[in-house]
């Protein structure tokens, strides 16, 4: 999952998708939003997706994506700090979530 998170691409599609109204959004509704092709955001969401972070659903012609609350809620347990302050990427992982 961290390797998925590794490049910024992917971590600022994560963030867009939990973030869009209802949590879930397409890639016609996230792609504007980067100087990428539409293919090469597919390739990312499916990287994405083989980690399990995001699951997705066809709806006719466009495939939505979603965040995983379980995966994300993983990666926030093995990145806090035992008993300590939360580190930056908690708190986003935690906003995420919520």
């Amino acid at each position: 999952m961290f390797k998925a998170l590794g490049d910024p691409v992917r971590l600022r599609l994560l963030s867009l998708i939990a973030s869009h109204p209802g949590g879930e959004a397409c890639v016609c509704d996230i792609s504007a939003t980067f100087d990428l092709s539409q293919p090469t955001i597919s390739h990312h969401l499916k990287v994405l997706r083989s980690a399990g972070i995001l699951d997705s659903e066809r709806r006719g012609s466009w495939v939505y994506y979603r965040a995983i609350p379980e995966a994300l809620h993983q990666l926030s347990m093995i990145l806090q700090i035992e008993g300590g302050i939360p580190t930056t990427s908690d708190a986003c992982i935690e906003e995420i979530v919520r």
